[in-house]
């Protein structure tokens, strides 16, 4: 058995993750682990960390813990693309005795980067198994019938899930397990597509899981959609809908990956970082973010100024969508130590819109309360009938809005002088949704303190 001396151990792996060179010692344990020569590397984590160098492009330094026989290797390894291949140079090597395996043992922020590096699309979702947050191109992938899924849509609602052949279903044995799960194979309702789910979870301080993190895989030699359909050359006007695809397109995936570096860093996932080297990449993660809700306001707006705009009519409860809004937001609100009181359980309020859109304006304005109210403040969500709409309402203890401009935070690229990141373009699109389904929104006085928007629907 070879054991590197204080030498750096060095190797290469081709654009199929072959181990193609390799100094003896990873020769050595590449073969300790299976695999042949010029073979798949065959040592997972060391493979892992090679796609996801491959995917983002971008040098990646950090310690691996990799089995060998009885014992565990701690390497420390930095690995680089270099065009289609990627190179590994591992400065330390220390054996160690394995420990013994902690069944309530929390997975890693790194376990989920390593799956969604080789994921075609990327998801997370809250404890009941909802949509949470969703990558453009499982945006793109899971559109069915000219409509794709929405955020609050339970995973079990957008997909048919597969039995293992053991039985049980990976993705529910893995909520009650909370341990991480990779072969849920799945059927997207209304079509034939093919998808593999893989996750994993997240877990509280006291190890009960929040929700997934995950990602999915196309199967039937599928490929991922594009995000829109081709359409002719549009003039590149203020506001032209050729131009905003070509800013989404150029810039949504690089972003995505400047997001994902700055929190490995700022999680520390590497060891102990520097205090302002991690203030640094906390600030470069919230202008990645900016940016981002800046690209997904162009899209929205480039949708609610087109001519053919559609919405659906569906029956829907106001209530239940102004309770999953409060629980999607809630980890926001959480930062802040602030509370969003929602309708009880029990509550129902029937109104006609479309789920996702209106989903959307509720986010939106639930959104605005928490970014705008004191720490430690309570945003109220309510719903009511007035007449022939239903109504939700949204009270936050904010500064209010003052009469006079209470048209003006409707318009376009309107702030109002707030110091907040943001475009101006949440309120403005969020009532060109309203009214597209038969609705508004609206901002009435009250005796309390605050702004207090109303939202409403046709009753069903």
């Amino acid at each position: 058995m070879l054991t590197p001396d204080d030498s750096p151990v060095r190797g290469r792996v081709d654009v199929d993750g072959r181990l193609i060179a390799a100094d003896a010692a990873l020769a050595d344990l590449h073969a300790r682990a299976g695999g042949g020569e010029g073979g798949p590397l065959a040592v997972p984590q060391l493979a892992s960390l090679a796609r996801l160098v491959r995917r983002l492009g971008i040098p990646v330094a950090r310690s691996v813990l990799a089995a060998d026989g009885e014992e565990d290797l701690d390497l420390w390894v930095r690995a680089v693309p270099e065009g289609d291949e990627v190179s590994f140079t591992i400065a330390s090597w220390t054996r160690r005795l394995a420990a013994a395996p902690l069944p309530s043992a929390r997975p890693s922020a790194r376990d989920a980067d390593f799956l969604r590096a080789d994921a075609d699309w990327s998801w997370d979702s809250d404890a009941a198994l909802r949509l949470i947050a969703l990558s453009s191109e499982g945006m793109a992938a899971l559109v069915a019938d000219g409509a794709g899924p929405a955020l609050g849509d339970p995973l079990t609602r957008l997909f048919v899930l597969d039995e293992a052949p053991s039985g049980g279903l990976p993705l529910l044995d893995a909520l009650a397990q909370r341990r991480p799960f990779d072969e849920q194979y799945v059927t997207l309702r209304g079509t034939d597509r093919r998808f593999r789910l893989a996750g994993v979870p997240v877990l509280d301080a006291a190890g009960e899981v929040t929700g997934f993190r995950g990602g999915g895989f196309a199967l039937n030699g599928q490929a991922v959609l594009e995000p829109r359909p081709a359409r002719p050359a549009e003039p590149q006007g203020e506001g032209g809908s050729a131009f905003a695809r070509r800013i989404e397109t150029a810039l949504r995936t690089p972003l995505h990956r400047i997001v994902a570096v700055a929190e490995q860093i700022r999680e520390q996932d590497e060891g102990p970082v520097r205090a302002d080297y991690n203030a640094y990449a906390g600030d470069i993660a919230h202008a990645g973010r900016h940016l981002l809700g800046l690209i997904d306001d162009l899209a929205d707006l480039e949708a609610v100024e087109g001519a053919d705009l559609e919405v659906e009519s569906e029956a829907l409860d106001m209530a239940d969508l102004a309770r999953r809004a409060a629980g999607l937001l809630s980890v926001r609100a959480d930062d802040k130590d602030m509370r969003i009181e929602q309708p009880d359980l029990a509550e129902a309020l029937g109104a006609i819109g479309d789920f996702k859109r209106s989903l959307q304006v509720l986010l939106n304005l639930i959104g605005n309360a928490v970014r705008f109210g004191p720490a430690g403040s309570t945003v109220r969500v309510s719903v009511e009938k007035r007449g022939d709409v239903a109504a939700a309402i949204v009270i936050d203890q904010g500064d209010g809005i003052a009469p006079e401009n209470r048209e003006r935070v409707f318009e376009k690229f309107e702030r109002l002088g707030t110091r907040e990141p943001g475009a101006g373009l949440g309120l403005y699109i969020s009532r060109r949704l309203a009214r597209a389904m038969g609705g508004d929104i609206t901002i009435e006085g009250g005796s309390e303190r605050g702004g207090r928007f109303v939202f409403t629907l046709p009753a069903a």
